[in-house]
Protein backbone atom coordinates (compact mmCIF):
# COMPACT_ATOMS: atom_id res chain seq x y z
CA UNK A 1 0.00 0.00 0.00
CA UNK A 2 1.42 3.39 -0.97
CA UNK A 3 2.26 5.97 1.70
CA UNK A 4 0.99 9.53 1.23
CA UNK A 5 3.55 12.10 0.15
CA UNK A 6 4.22 15.28 2.14
CA UNK A 7 4.36 18.69 0.46
CA UNK A 8 7.10 21.15 1.32
CA UNK A 9 6.54 23.97 2.06
CA UNK A 10 3.19 23.22 3.60
CA UNK A 11 0.51 25.92 3.17
CA UNK A 12 -2.38 25.39 0.79
CA UNK A 13 -5.94 26.29 -0.14
CA UNK A 14 -9.09 24.43 -1.01
CA UNK A 15 -9.54 24.42 -4.78
CA UNK A 16 -12.78 26.18 -5.77
CA UNK A 17 -14.07 26.95 -9.30
CA UNK A 18 -14.06 30.68 -8.53
CA UNK A 19 -10.26 30.59 -8.55
CA UNK A 20 -9.49 28.25 -11.48
CA UNK A 21 -8.39 31.02 -13.83
CA UNK A 22 -6.44 33.00 -11.21
CA UNK A 23 -4.53 29.91 -10.11
CA UNK A 24 -3.64 29.08 -13.72
CA UNK A 25 -2.52 32.66 -14.33
CA UNK A 26 -0.15 32.65 -11.35
CA UNK A 27 1.37 29.16 -11.08
CA UNK A 28 2.93 28.53 -7.71
CA UNK A 29 1.07 31.33 -5.92
CA UNK A 30 0.12 28.77 -3.27
CA UNK A 31 2.11 25.74 -2.17
CA UNK A 32 -0.57 23.10 -2.81
CA UNK A 33 -4.30 22.61 -3.42
CA UNK A 34 -6.96 20.38 -1.96
CA UNK A 35 -9.59 19.31 -4.50
CA UNK A 36 -13.01 18.01 -3.48
CA UNK A 37 -12.82 14.52 -4.95
CA UNK A 38 -16.61 14.16 -5.30
CA UNK A 39 -16.63 17.03 -7.84
CA UNK A 40 -14.25 15.24 -10.22
CA UNK A 41 -15.53 11.67 -10.39
CA UNK A 42 -17.49 12.11 -13.64
CA UNK A 43 -15.27 11.55 -16.70
CA UNK A 44 -14.82 14.67 -18.81
CA UNK A 45 -16.34 18.09 -18.32
CA UNK A 46 -15.09 21.49 -17.19
CA UNK A 47 -14.08 20.56 -13.59
CA UNK A 48 -11.87 17.68 -14.66
CA UNK A 49 -10.37 19.80 -17.45
CA UNK A 50 -9.23 22.41 -14.94
CA UNK A 51 -8.01 20.02 -12.28
CA UNK A 52 -5.90 18.23 -14.92
CA UNK A 53 -4.31 21.55 -15.86
CA UNK A 54 -3.81 22.73 -12.30
CA UNK A 55 -2.11 19.57 -11.11
CA UNK A 56 0.78 20.41 -13.45
CA UNK A 57 1.63 23.48 -11.38
CA UNK A 58 0.37 22.53 -7.91
CA UNK A 59 0.79 19.48 -5.69
CA UNK A 60 -2.73 18.28 -4.96
CA UNK A 61 -4.64 16.39 -2.28
CA UNK A 62 -8.10 14.85 -2.65
CA UNK A 63 -10.78 15.42 0.00
CA UNK A 64 -14.18 13.72 0.05
CA UNK A 65 -17.50 14.22 1.81
CA UNK A 66 -19.55 11.22 0.67
CA UNK A 67 -17.76 8.07 1.81
CA UNK A 68 -19.86 7.63 4.99
CA UNK A 69 -17.11 5.75 6.79
CA UNK A 70 -19.29 5.32 9.85
CA UNK A 71 -22.48 4.38 8.03
CA UNK A 72 -24.24 1.04 8.14
CA UNK A 73 -25.06 0.86 4.43
CA UNK A 74 -22.46 -1.14 2.45
CA UNK A 75 -19.55 0.87 1.14
CA UNK A 76 -20.33 2.06 -2.38
CA UNK A 77 -18.15 -0.09 -4.64
CA UNK A 78 -18.89 2.07 -7.69
CA UNK A 79 -17.89 5.21 -5.81
CA UNK A 80 -14.64 3.62 -4.63
CA UNK A 81 -13.83 2.41 -8.14
CA UNK A 82 -14.33 5.93 -9.50
CA UNK A 83 -12.23 7.37 -6.68
CA UNK A 84 -9.41 4.92 -7.43
CA UNK A 85 -9.51 5.98 -11.09
CA UNK A 86 -9.25 9.64 -10.02
CA UNK A 87 -6.35 8.80 -7.70
CA UNK A 88 -4.57 7.07 -10.57
CA UNK A 89 -5.23 10.06 -12.83
CA UNK A 90 -4.21 12.89 -10.49
CA UNK A 91 -1.64 11.10 -8.32
CA UNK A 92 -2.57 13.15 -5.23
CA UNK A 93 -0.34 13.50 -2.21
CA UNK A 94 -3.09 11.82 -0.18
CA UNK A 95 -6.81 11.12 -0.01
CA UNK A 96 -9.04 12.10 2.92
CA UNK A 97 -12.63 11.89 4.09
CA UNK A 98 -14.59 12.44 7.29
CA UNK A 99 -15.06 10.20 10.32
CA UNK A 100 -18.84 10.33 10.25
CA UNK A 101 -21.97 8.91 8.64
CA UNK A 102 -23.91 10.65 5.88
CA UNK A 103 -27.05 8.59 5.32
CA UNK A 104 -28.98 5.39 5.98
CA UNK A 105 -31.01 2.89 3.95
CA UNK A 106 -29.79 4.44 0.72
CA UNK A 107 -30.92 7.96 1.68
CA UNK A 108 -28.20 10.62 1.41
CA UNK A 109 -28.66 13.24 4.13
CA UNK A 110 -25.97 15.58 2.75
CA UNK A 111 -24.53 16.24 6.18
CA UNK A 112 -21.51 15.03 8.14
CA UNK A 113 -23.11 13.38 11.17
CA UNK A 114 -21.17 12.42 14.31
CA UNK A 115 -20.74 8.86 15.51
CA UNK A 116 -21.27 7.33 18.94
CA UNK A 117 -17.89 7.02 20.64
CA UNK A 118 -18.02 3.35 21.56
CA UNK A 119 -15.84 0.28 21.25
CA UNK A 120 -18.33 -1.33 18.88
CA UNK A 121 -18.25 1.67 16.53
CA UNK A 122 -14.44 1.68 16.59
CA UNK A 123 -14.48 -1.92 15.36
CA UNK A 124 -17.07 -1.10 12.69
CA UNK A 125 -15.29 2.00 11.38
CA UNK A 126 -11.83 0.42 11.48
CA UNK A 127 -12.95 -2.40 9.22
CA UNK A 128 -14.50 0.01 6.72
CA UNK A 129 -11.45 2.28 6.62
CA UNK A 130 -9.24 -0.75 5.97
CA UNK A 131 -11.44 -1.75 3.05
CA UNK A 132 -11.31 1.78 1.62
CA UNK A 133 -7.52 1.87 1.92
CA UNK A 134 -7.30 -1.42 0.04
CA UNK A 135 -9.66 -0.05 -2.63
CA UNK A 136 -7.70 3.15 -3.26
CA UNK A 137 -4.27 1.57 -2.84
CA UNK A 138 -2.94 3.84 -0.09
CA UNK A 139 -3.37 4.92 3.49
CA UNK A 140 -6.03 7.58 3.85
CA UNK A 141 -6.55 10.52 6.17
CA UNK A 142 -9.67 10.74 8.33
CA UNK A 143 -11.01 14.09 9.53
CA UNK A 144 -12.73 14.97 12.79
CA UNK A 145 -16.10 16.63 12.18
CA UNK A 146 -17.87 19.39 14.09
CA UNK A 147 -20.82 18.16 16.14
CA UNK A 148 -23.97 19.57 17.66
CA UNK A 149 -25.20 16.57 19.65
CA UNK A 150 -23.76 13.71 21.67
CA UNK A 151 -24.96 10.18 22.30
CA UNK A 152 -26.04 8.81 25.67
CA UNK A 153 -24.12 5.60 24.88
CA UNK A 154 -20.75 7.34 24.43
CA UNK A 155 -17.99 5.43 26.25
CA UNK A 156 -15.08 7.82 25.70
CA UNK A 157 -14.29 11.38 24.58
CA UNK A 158 -13.96 12.16 20.88
CA UNK A 159 -10.18 12.45 20.94
CA UNK A 160 -9.76 8.95 22.39
CA UNK A 161 -12.16 7.57 19.79
CA UNK A 162 -10.35 9.30 16.91
CA UNK A 163 -6.93 8.19 18.13
CA UNK A 164 -7.98 4.57 18.55
CA UNK A 165 -9.61 4.40 15.12
CA UNK A 166 -6.43 5.75 13.52
CA UNK A 167 -4.27 3.27 15.43
CA UNK A 168 -6.33 0.19 14.60
CA UNK A 169 -6.91 1.12 10.95
CA UNK A 170 -3.31 2.34 10.61
CA UNK A 171 -4.56 5.43 8.84
CA UNK A 172 -3.54 9.07 9.21
CA UNK A 173 -5.39 12.13 10.49
CA UNK A 174 -6.63 15.35 9.00
CA UNK A 175 -7.01 17.56 12.06
CA UNK A 176 -9.63 20.25 11.55
CA UNK A 177 -8.76 22.89 14.13
CA UNK A 178 -11.96 24.84 13.51
CA UNK A 179 -14.02 21.69 14.10
CA UNK A 180 -12.19 21.04 17.36
CA UNK A 181 -12.99 24.57 18.50
CA UNK A 182 -16.64 24.45 17.38
CA UNK A 183 -17.25 21.14 19.13
CA UNK A 184 -15.41 22.29 22.27
CA UNK A 185 -17.82 25.21 22.63
CA UNK A 186 -20.89 23.13 21.79
CA UNK A 187 -19.98 20.32 24.21
CA UNK A 188 -17.99 22.34 26.74
CA UNK A 189 -14.70 20.45 26.67
CA UNK A 190 -11.15 21.79 26.69
CA UNK A 191 -9.83 22.03 23.10
CA UNK A 192 -6.26 22.03 24.43
CA UNK A 193 -6.86 18.62 26.01
CA UNK A 194 -8.09 17.42 22.62
CA UNK A 195 -4.93 18.55 20.84
CA UNK A 196 -2.69 17.16 23.57
CA UNK A 197 -4.24 13.71 23.21
CA UNK A 198 -3.77 13.39 19.44
CA UNK A 199 -0.62 11.43 18.49
CA UNK A 200 1.74 13.69 16.59
CA UNK A 201 2.91 10.93 14.23
CA UNK A 202 -0.61 10.43 12.85
CA UNK A 203 -1.38 14.03 11.84
CA UNK A 204 -0.60 14.73 8.18
CA UNK A 205 -2.82 17.75 7.45
CA UNK A 206 -4.59 20.61 9.24
CA UNK A 207 -7.77 22.43 8.17
CA UNK A 208 -8.57 26.02 9.14
CA UNK A 209 -11.94 27.66 8.51
CA UNK A 210 -14.59 30.01 9.87
CA UNK A 211 -17.82 29.36 11.71
CA UNK A 212 -21.05 31.07 12.71
CA UNK A 213 -21.89 32.02 16.30
CA UNK A 214 -25.53 31.31 17.13
CA UNK A 215 -25.23 32.42 20.74
CA UNK A 216 -25.54 29.13 22.62
CA UNK A 217 -23.75 27.12 19.96
CA UNK A 218 -21.42 27.43 16.96
CA UNK A 219 -21.95 26.08 13.43
CA UNK A 220 -19.14 25.11 11.08
CA UNK A 221 -19.98 27.16 7.98
CA UNK A 222 -16.76 27.80 6.02
CA UNK A 223 -18.17 31.14 4.88
CA UNK A 224 -16.14 33.62 6.93
CA UNK A 225 -12.46 34.29 7.60
CA UNK A 226 -10.73 32.22 10.26
CA UNK A 227 -11.75 33.87 13.57
CA UNK A 228 -9.30 34.88 16.34
CA UNK A 229 -10.22 31.97 18.63
CA UNK A 230 -9.37 29.46 15.89
CA UNK A 231 -6.09 31.24 15.16
CA UNK A 232 -5.27 30.97 18.86
CA UNK A 233 -5.94 27.24 18.81
CA UNK A 234 -3.94 26.86 15.61
CA UNK A 235 -1.00 28.46 17.39
CA UNK A 236 -1.04 25.53 19.82
CA UNK A 237 -1.56 23.00 17.02
CA UNK A 238 1.29 24.41 14.94
CA UNK A 239 3.64 23.98 17.89
CA UNK A 240 2.46 20.45 18.69
CA UNK A 241 2.40 19.33 15.03
CA UNK A 242 5.29 21.27 13.44
CA UNK A 243 5.62 21.15 9.66
CA UNK A 244 2.19 19.61 9.10
CA UNK A 245 0.54 20.68 5.84
CA UNK A 246 -2.00 23.40 6.65
CA UNK A 247 -4.76 24.90 4.51
CA UNK A 248 -7.76 27.21 4.64
CA UNK A 249 -11.22 26.02 3.56
CA UNK A 250 -13.74 28.48 2.15
CA UNK A 251 -16.99 27.14 0.66
CA UNK A 252 -19.33 30.15 0.60
CA UNK A 253 -18.97 33.93 0.39
CA UNK A 254 -15.76 33.10 -1.44
CA UNK A 255 -13.46 36.13 -1.66
CA UNK A 256 -10.85 36.87 -4.34
CA UNK A 257 -7.87 34.56 -4.38
CA UNK A 258 -5.60 37.38 -3.21
CA UNK A 259 -7.66 37.76 -0.04
CA UNK A 260 -7.30 34.08 0.81
CA UNK A 261 -3.57 34.21 0.12
CA UNK A 262 -3.28 37.08 2.60
CA UNK A 263 -5.19 35.03 5.17
CA UNK A 264 -2.94 32.06 4.53
CA UNK A 265 0.04 34.29 5.30
CA UNK A 266 -1.30 34.54 8.85
CA UNK A 267 -0.95 30.76 9.17
CA UNK A 268 2.58 30.95 7.79
CA UNK A 269 3.50 33.65 10.29
CA UNK A 270 2.05 31.73 13.25
CA UNK A 271 3.84 28.53 12.26
CA UNK A 272 7.13 30.37 11.80
CA UNK A 273 6.74 32.05 15.18
CA UNK A 274 6.00 28.92 17.24
CA UNK A 275 8.31 26.45 15.51
CA UNK A 276 11.84 27.16 16.64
Amino acid sequence: MNAPKTPSPAFGLGLRPDHYQDLLAAPGCVDWLEALSDNYLVPGGRPLHFVDRLRIDYPMALHGVAMSLGGTDPLDATYLKSLRALVNRLEPMWVSDHLCWTGVDGVKLHDLLPLPYTEAVITHVTERISRVQDAIGQRMLIENVSSYLSYSIDEMPEWEFLTEVARRADCLLLLDVNNVYVSSVNHQFDPLAYLAAIPTERVRQIHLAGHANRGQYLIDTHDTPVPPAVWDLYRVAAKRFPGVATMIERDDNIPPLATLLEELDIARAIAAEVVV
